[in-house]
């Protein structure tokens, strides 16, 4: 049978945080439908986000708990030289033990624990500080700054609601306490609640905080700026931090949030141009950061989370600069920018870098991305957009039962951090596996409420410009309708999936043709025409569906390695269904010179868009059952995995095989004959497979894309569900080995 898919989308978001930066980013677009029996994308839901870079960079206040006043002898002379001259040089780690040692000698030492909850603090030990700093304070009952040393480290270590409870008692009875007389003690106060109200997104008291502090405190500045930020004025947010950086100087964490800004602007070379001086200046000072080194192929050893990597603001810039790539759809770039931080293991990263990885991961190892997710779900905090994406990438991936136990077990979570248009849809989507009416009727309801906000704002971008307003308010009401469009795109293909998915084709091209006043010049609204056009397979939806594809293929040319390997391969049957052979055998041999150069430049890439090409044609013919068609056929199934050691893996093999199978049907039902020399390539095809599948297991979980932007789903035969079946196999029968051995077997029976 041919091949088709229809696309949904997929967009991004960002974060932000509280402690002088901020990060996240998103998903690349594409998310489709599938159909059983064919080729083709998965079904995915709606939009995800990924993590640009953490979260807004509040201010620090004061972020350097030590005593200045602890110069005290320790008995042996030189313990104080040493201690901090190593602090100064800020071998954390080294002088740790040491004052650990010498609380053994001297439990109730108030030098030596004020010491150890500093080197704790700048070690990121946050926990470990809070108690050291509470043991001071019981020492110490009168002294203030140390009940506030304990809050920052609550705050720091995101135990908000404690941090918040301590600091509040500090100022109800600040004159309790003993306090420097040069102090600035109150205002510090009032600027870290704010700020632990900001990271527990209480915004409005941190607001009402805010407004009591003095406005040209810079770090006032900065959380008046995260506030805005959180209200959705980025570009007053942006303002805002561009004030604080004339009073602080090109502090990298200032100039973070100013990219971070743009970045919800959109306006992305802005944003890449303040991400470069960051990285530059990171590189710059701090070489033995290693930026870069995870890069070069060889292992690293971990620079683990100290204070300098924070300061530097390096981790937060990667994962911003990742956001812009997966958002742009530039999947490899992304990848590198998370692979050019600095080195750290895998216990040290932080939640925006976990949670980008785990959506990178989603393409080639999607277990090891759900893991990562879920692990983030379990251990808050964690970015606001991660129970959104996890929900998603399990609709994405048909894991519809584990995307409703997820939305049942974790009401409290769906009630922060869906919105109820999101709600709303993901429900109607897990609902459409088992009851298609109900859903089509939710998302109906859910498609007049966003066509209304469409016509809505084209009124509005008709008045402003027939007032003659200007160009940026224009601008404005197009970027409104951008996204409200994009929010509506999602809603319109889950409609017209419940119809796809029942093979009634007709009908989605209906629904589909509803929208076109909206959706006629959205990349996804017609390439999902071309593949509705494409499935109905008469000679006039053919040459419909060629007018779309050939739109799209023109959009990228010459670089057909970045058009989706789907599009071509439908392409090229369009033309061999409508006669035209020459422009589909000019298609293939364009792909192929492409292919070439792309391994002359890079020899370790492979692209799997002409594989997929001739998979999907020899799935054509073979499927004709005639002598001809078959032989020309399976020949094109062979070709199309050549070189074997590099093209058969677990997704071209699930193909493959049922050519394979179905020919062995034919040929066993005595329907058809084939020609010694067709017999001898399919058993040499056979020997290869042998050889080179013994690692590759043939039950992939979840879709795979290859790195040039070709891809497959993973497109169940009706009845048999893999995911389901899997357990059941033993695991030395998962092998494409294993299943070769069987074919060659079958096909020699129905031969002999």
């Amino acid at each position: 049978s041919t091949s088709a898919t229809t696309t949904t989308t997929t967009t991004t978001t960002t974060t932000t945080t509280t402690t002088m930066y901020s990060s996240y980013g998103n998903q690349t677009p594409g998310s489709s439908w599938g159909n059983a029996r064919r080729l083709g994308t998965a079904s995915t839901a709606r939009n995800i986000s990924t993590a640009a870079g953490g979260r807004l960079m509040t201010a620090s206040f004061g972020a350097t708990p030590l005593n200045q006043n602890l110069a005290l002898q320790i008995s042996e002379g030189d313990y104080t030289t040493v201690i901090y001259g190593m602090i100064k040089e800020a071998r954390y780690k080294e002088v740790r033990p040491i004052l650990e040692n010498q609380l053994i000698l001297f439990p109730d030492s108030r030098a030596a624990i004020s010491l150890l909850a500093y080197v704790c603090y700048m070690s990121e030990d946050f926990i470990e500080s809070a108690k050291w700093y509470e043991r001071l304070t019981e020492l110490c009952p009168q002294e203030a700054k140390y009940r506030y040393y304990h809050a920052q480290a609550l705050h720091k270590a995101a135990l908000y609601q404690d941090a918040i409870v301590l600091l509040q008692n500090l100022e109800a009875n600040i004159d309790l306490y003993h306090q420097d007389d040069d102090s600035t003690l109150d205002m510090d106060i009032r600027k870290l609640q704010a700020s632990a109200y900001y990271d527990a997104e209480e915004y409005t008291k941190a607001k009402a905080l805010c407004d009591k502090c003095l406005p040209e405190d810079p770090d006032n500045i900065i959380l008046q700026g995260c506030l805005l930020y959180q209200q959705g004025l980025f570009d007053d947010a942006r303002k805002m931090f561009k004030e604080a950086r004339v009073i602080l100087g090109d502090h990298a964490t200032i100039i973070y949030n100013i990219a971070l800004a743009y970045f919800k602007l959109k306006r992305y070379p802005k944003c890449h141009k303040f991400i470069q001086d960051i990285i530059k200046k990171g590189i710059r000072e701090h070489p033995e950061l290693s930026v870069g080194g995870q890069s070069e192929g060889y292992q690293v050893r971990s620079v683990g989370n100290s204070k300098i990597l924070k300061d530097t603001a390096l981790i937060e810039a990667f994962n911003l600069k990742y956001a812009i790539e997966y958002v742009t759809g530039h999947v490899d770039d992304a990848r590198a920018a998370l692979q050019d931080m600095p080195p750290r293991n895998e216990d040290q990263l932080d939640a925006v870098t976990l949670h980008n990885q785990a959506l990178l991961q989603m393409d080639d190892n999607a277990n090891k991305g759900f893991k990562k997710l879920k692990h983030l779900i379990q251990n808050p905090p964690f970015p606001q957009e991660t129970f959104a994406n996890l929900l998603i990438l399990y609709c994405k991936h048909n894991y519809y039962s584990l995307a409703a136990d997820v939305l049942a077990e974790n009401g409290h979570l769906a009630f922060r951090y869906l919105t109820q248009d999101l709600y709303d849809f993901l429900e109607a989507l897990i609902e459409s596996q088992t009851s298609p009416e109900e859903a089509y009727r939710k998302f109906d309801i859910l498609a007049t409420k966003h066509i209304d906000g469409l016509r809505q704002i084209t009124k509005q971008i008709g008045d402003a410009r027939n007032s003659g307003s200007n160009h940026d308010v224009v601008e404005k009401y197009l970027k409104e309708y951008d996204e409200a469009l994009s929010h509506y795109i999602p809603v319109l293909m889950a409609m017209g999936r419940i119809y796809w998915d029942i093979g009634n084709y007709p009908e989605v091209e209906e629904i589909l043709m509803q929208s076109r006043e909206f959706c006629s010049d959205n990349d996804i609204w017609q390439l999902n025409m071309a593949h509705v056009s494409f499935m109905q397979e008469t000679e006039p939806k053919f040459l419909a569906a060629i007018q779309l594809y050939q739109a799209i293929v023109e959009k990228q040319k010459p670089v057909y390695l970045d058009i989706p390997a789907m599009v071509l391969a439908n392409l090229c049957v369009s033309y061999i269904m409508t006669n035209a052979n020459d422009q589909a055998e000019e298609l293939m041999k364009q792909i192929e010179r492409d292919e070439e150069e792309l391994a002359r430049q890079d020899p370790s890439k492979i692209s799997l868009h002409l594989c997929i090409v001739n998979l999907v044609i020899g799935t054509l013919y073979c499927s004709k059952g005639t002598i001809g068609h078959s032989e020309f056929g399976i020949g094109r199934v062979i070709k199309s995995l050549e070189p074997y050691d590099k093209k058969i893996m677990a997704d071209t093999w699930f193909y493959a095989k049922r050519c394979f199978l179905s020919l062995i049907e034919t040929l066993s039902k005595h329907m058809i004959t084939i020609k010694d020399a067709t017999t001898n390539d399919i058993l040499k095809f056979l020997d290869a497979a042998i050889l080179y599948g013994r690692e590759i297991e043939t039950v992939a979980d979840f879709v795979s894309h290859n790195a040039s932007g070709g891809d497959f789903a993973s497109m169940y035969e009706s009845g048999f569900n893999p995911n389901l079946e899997q357990d059941k196999i033993p695991k030395e029968k998962r092998t494409v080995t294993y299943e070769a051995r069987l074919l060659k077997r079958m096909f020699l029976q129905v031969c002999s």
